[in-house]
């Protein structure tokens, strides 16, 4: 891995949630700043105490920070501005400091949205979305904007109800799925992901030939995404949104347009 070079100059960005050990955001982050030779670093924190972690973005001059599990929703809390799309998912994925004012945006949706229109026309599509938390909701809200219905799952019905009234669209137990009819099916959850790679959010026989979408990508073949291969079903696995919403997000932090490729290129080769 490039170790960069740090300064008194030397402008950081950071990774923050728990658990963190399964993010690459380090390595593609790190590659693109040597690549367009800009003097940055990006650096992985476990947070577990959200508001005290938010004031030190401002407080140390963190150019910018990217918020994962389970910190999406509550953090918008602690900013000091929120971006009009991401105030209507209700979650944030990404924070800017601009002048000390931290501002939150939401590049999971684009990200996500992106894989999925490479590989089908979601207008008028059913999809099954697994999960209610920050992912599931900015998904959920792409989905709606390209014209998709969404139907939120989740294990919790009481968060599934919650997430279904604030985008107006259907919900269920996960255990339902069976009886329900989709066209494309989204784990947006972390089920599955390194190191409890051989678990799985649903059983095999939910899997009915539409297509398949788990946004983990660590490990790059999930338990889901091998059995729904053994199904039939077309899949997308979760490298391609980490890749699409960490480009958006180094384009917002330096104004530079992302080497998306080399990005991709990185992440496809740690995970290989």
């Amino acid at each position: 891995m490039h170790c960069p070079k740090i300064s008194p100059s030397t402008k950081l960005c950071a990774i923050i949630g728990n658990p963190i050990g399964h993010t690459l955001s380090p390595l593609v982050h790190n590659a693109a700043f040597k690549h367009l030779d800009l003097d940055y670093v990006f650096l992985a924190f476990e947070v577990e105490r959200l508001q005290e972690a938010v004031r030190g973005i401002a407080a140390l001059g963190l150019k910018g920070v990217s918020v994962t599990i389970p910190h999406k929703v509550e953090v918008m809390d602690y900013l000091d501005e929120i971006d009009p799309v991401a105030r209507r998912i209700g979650a944030v994925n990404t924070i800017v400091n601009r002048d000390g004012r931290l501002i939150g945006y939401n590049t999971d949706w684009s990200g996500a949205i992106k894989a999925l229109e490479d590989r089908i026309d979601l207008r008028g599509k059913t999809a099954a979305v697994l999960g209610a938390g920050g992912a599931a909701r900015a998904i959920a809200f792409g989905l709606r904007e390209r014209g998709a219905q969404p139907i939120i799952l989740n294990r919790t019905v009481a968060r599934a109800e919650a997430l279904a009234s604030a985008l107006q669209c259907p919900f269920a137990p996960i255990e339902l799925i069976e009886e329900i009819s989709f066209d494309l099916l989204i784990n947006a959850t972390s089920v599955g992901m390194s190191p409890q790679v051989e678990r799985t959010p649903l059983r095999q026989a939910a899997l009915k030939g539409g297509l398949v979408f788990d946004t983990v990508y660590n490990p790059l073949k999930t338990r889901l995404i091998r059995e729904a291969e053994e199904s039939g079903c077309p899949t997308v696995n979760g490298l391609e949104m980490f890749v699409n919403q960490a480009a958006a997000q180094f384009e917002l932090w330096t104004g530079w347009k992302a080497p998306l490729d080399l990005m991709r290129k990185v992440a496809s080769r740690e995970l290989a």
